[in-house]
């Protein structure tokens, strides 16, 4: 069975995919010739999908190291072709690499929220630090009214869930306790 096709049948995969490049985009995944290389022209003329449509795909498959190209230049013209190929033996390695950013973003905004008091206005639902509530003397800018503390602890909870889930699976080492 061709690995691409092997790939494409992990819905978590699958679903990476179409998370980074839509319907068209997996679409021509599905579609790419499987040997040799290719123009984005002769992509587009093979699939039946959008010129700009596969030159975005292939830009961002790029970005994330799941496809390569190659260019040659005509020496008459002074065009420039590309030819492009699938690196899908990358996508773990980018896959790792997208939840290493996302692991740091919610430890960060883990931080802040263990940092930070907070305080709601219960009727615009707007959302203040201690200092942001202590300097408009806990009255609601908007409105008026008096904000009330904010409990963020079922956030914060979920947070070092989630954490801790992304990190087991990308192998780290939990903290103890």
């Amino acid at each position: 069975m061709d690995p691409v096709d092997d790939l494409l049948k992990d819905p978590a995969i699958r679903a990476y995919l179409h998370r980074m490049v839509k319907d068209e985009g997996l679409n021509l995944i599905e579609r790419f010739p499987r040997s040799g290389e290719h123009s984005d022209e002769e992509l587009a003329a093979k699939t039946g999908i959008n010129l700009n449509s596969v030159r975005h795909t292939l830009y961002t498959l790029y970005e994330k190291r799941l496809a390569e190209y190659h260019r040659i230049k005509n020496n008459e013209t002074g065009w420039l072709t590309y030819l492009w190929q699938l690196r899908t033996d990358n996508i773990f390695n980018a896959i790792r690499e997208d939840m290493e950013l996302v692991l740091e973003k919610l430890e960060r905004r883990g931080k802040y929220e263990e940092e930070n008091d907070f305080f709601i206005c219960k009727d615009c639902q707007v959302l203040f630090t201690f200092p942001q509530a202590m300097n408009c003397d806990f009255n609601c800018p908007g409105c008026g009214k008096a904000v009330t503390h904010f409990d963020n602890d079922v956030l914060l909870k979920s947070l070092k869930e989630r954490i801790d889930s992304i990190k087991k699976s990308l192998g780290h080492a939990l903290p103890i306790g």
